[in-house]
């Protein structure tokens, strides 16, 4: 038969005349043993290792995914780059542009405006000339209406009193002295 000692740490079994201590019995629980380990590994190969699997094979494909959307993005990123330092470049050429338009506007309107205040400026001048020729008209007119009537009043002396050549140089230098010397000179 056999003895069992059982101590702390381990348990040994002896067995009387075998070696190994085979019978069909313990092939039968080492077969029933191996069915049920590979029945649980399949199992736990189903319920755990296959769903660890897909979910790194799913962060693995979403790695993959996210690198080349990455890729792509910043290829976009690069071509929006260029657009916008195409625009941009045609804006400052715009601007340019405007800015120089503006000048040639601006430049010409001062022109325009010079133009404008020459042009007043020669009516201005041209109205005053009219004036001054008017009104130096009026003065001849008043100053011949004047000479009409210091020539009318010498007549009348003269014809009352009949004078010597003498008398009326005489006369005439008074009447000349009654009406101012700037009658005479502003002629």
């Amino acid at each position: 038969m056999f003895d069992v000692c059982i101590g702390m740490s381990s348990i040994s079994v002896v067995l009387e005349g075998r070696v190994f201590g085979l019978d069909a019995q313990l092939a039968a629980d080492i077969l029933i043993q191996a069915i049920a380990i590979f029945l649980l590994f399949g199992f736990l190969s189903y319920v755990l290792f296959e769903p660890v699997k897909k979910l790194l094979n799913n962060r693995t494909e979403r790695i993959k995914n996210d690198i080349e959307s990455a890729k792509k993005d910043k290829e976009d990123a690069a071509k929006l780059k260029e657009e916008y330092d195409g625009k941009l470049h045609a804006v400052d050429a715009e601007v340019q542009e405007i800015l120089s338009d503006a000048r040639k506007k601006a430049k010409k309107r001062e022109n325009d405006i010079i133009d404008e205040a020459n042009e007043e400026a020669a009516r201005v001048k041209h109205r005053a000339t009219q004036d001054i020729e008017l009104e130096k008209a009026k003065a001849q007119d008043e100053i011949r209406q004047e000479i009409i009537q210091v020539a009318t009043a010498m007549a009348a002396k003269i014809v009352t009193v009949s004078l010597s050549e003498e008398q009326q140089n005489a006369l005439l230098e008074e009447t000349l002295k009654e009406m101012g010397d700037d009658t005479w000179l502003s002629r």
